[in-house]
């Protein structure tokens, strides 16, 4: 049985634990970050940087020194902090357990919009099995069901094949293209702009991919 654990009434959605769900990698689940992911959080960002480099924000100073297990500790603090207020969902992808990834919920918008962003990236030793599709549809379900929110936007770079293909998967549509929207590896690059909106969701994304046979529930 598929599950969400939400631990704090007053802060709809956080933290919360989601999944599980079986693909061709293994069972996903997505849980809260923690002070203690350090080392995994380093290891596995150093690890994929020619994967993740073209994709990302620019940042300030060298990959490796940005992605040192030092450099957690103060941004799991602004990330939990941002999370305490219900502006921001970050949460950690496993498989089997294993560190696998992130999917963050982002600029989360209440009153008459209640929108915010999804991202994610995964360890290039799960790519193509399955695993950032159903965590992304793990997050889908999640933030139109406890979070309480009617859209859900993405970006991606118009060469990111694999990424669009992920959303497209969950059911996202592209609505557009951002010309020069975002500062990536030091250049504004173009961006499309996908979304997807809760009456768009026939029953839950997690239901999509298991009808299209690319993942299966697995019993708590």
């Amino acid at each position: 049985m598929l599950r969400w654990l939400v631990d704090s009434p007053s802060n709809p959605g956080w933290p919360a634990t989601l999944g599980p769900l079986r693909v061709k990698a293994g069972v996903v689940t997505v849980r809260p970050i923690r002070m203690r992911d350090s080392k995994e959080w380093s290891r596995l960002r150093i690890k994929n940087q020619n994967s993740l480099l073209p994709w990302e924000p620019t940042g300030v100073g060298p990959w490796n020194r940005r992605h040192e297990p030092s450099a957690w500790p103060p941004l799991h603090s602004v990330l939990k902090s941002e999370a305490k207020r219900g502006n921001v969902l970050p949460f950690v992808i496993e498989v089997d357990g294993r560190y696998a990834g992130q999917l963050t919920v982002g600029n989360i918008q209440r009153g008459a919009v209640r929108s915010a962003w999804i991202g994610y990236w995964v360890d290039d030793d799960f790519s193509g099995q399955g695993v950032a599709s159903a965590a992304v549809a793990l997050g889908v379900d999640h933030s139109f069901g406890p979070v309480g929110l009617h859209r859900l936007d993405a970006t991606v770079q118009p060469t990111n094949g694999g990424s669009q293909a992920v959303l497209r998967k969950v059911g996202f549509r592209e609505e557009g293209l951002l010309k020069r929207y975002m500062d990536v590896n030091n250049r504004w690059r173009d961006h499309l702009l996908f979304a997807i909106t809760v009456e768009e969701v026939a029953d839950s994304a997690v239901d999509t991919l298991v009808r299209a046979g690319r993942a299966t529930r697995v019993d708590a």
